[in-house]
């Protein structure tokens, strides 16, 4: 039985079952906060949406135009980006030439594949510590019309960052055990 360095989540508690079940589960939950992620960049659109309405009924209907919307809108809008980009990290969705990938050899494939998940690595993690420094530096500036602290705008960079850094080394583990169990079971095949 070969199998595919190439795995998605939810593939690889599913297509190697038992040997490995500590580490489905751990998939299992990831796959779980992902679509967490989803969820609530979910219910921050909706939001988004309903507070927008609120802002023309309130400007063209009231004549009161809510002043506080535009803020939370753009706070918002840094919530839904930065969760939906860790969600893709986990599932796989983002943006990708796979054209070149797909056409070389396995060996070539999963190193290619091991290289873009150590760039995301490092850069999730940078994104979670420039955030950090961000959120620091501006813990004492309200952010006008709503008064929260800007430390809230630059709190999503930290999150995002440090789950594409714990997705990206899910990856690259869910796929060095998926090999290693392919090896093995080569092994076993030809015995």
């Amino acid at each position: 039985m070969r199998l595919n360095p190439v795995t998605h989540p939810g593939e690889f508690s599913d297509s190697l079952g038992s040997p490995h079940g500590q580490v489905g589960r751990v998939d299992r939950m990831l796959d779980g906060l992902a679509h967490l992620c989803i969820i609530a960049a979910g219910v921050l659109l909706v939001y988004l949406i309903a507070s927008f309405g609120w802002l023309v009924f309130g400007r063209y209907v009231l004549n009161d135009t809510p002043t506080w919307v535009e803020q939370s809108a753009l706070l918002c809008v840094v919530y839904i980006t930065c969760l939906g980009a860790a969600a893709g990290v986990r599932q796989g969705t983002h943006l990708s030439i796979e054209m070149v990938r797909e056409a070389v050899p396995a060996i070539p494939r999963l190193v290619m594949l091991h290289l873009a998940d150590v760039f995301v690595v490092l850069f999730g993690a940078f994104m979670c510590w420039q955030g950090g420094l961000m959120m620091l530096d501006n813990l004492d500036r309200p952010i006008p019309m709503i008064g929260l602290s800007e430390s809230w705008r630059a709190a999503p960079l930290v999150v995002c960052g440090v789950l594409m850094v714990l997705f990206s080394l899910a990856n690259i583990l869910r796929r060095g055990l998926s090999s290693d169990h392919a090896t093995a079971t080569d092994s076993k095949e030809e015995q």
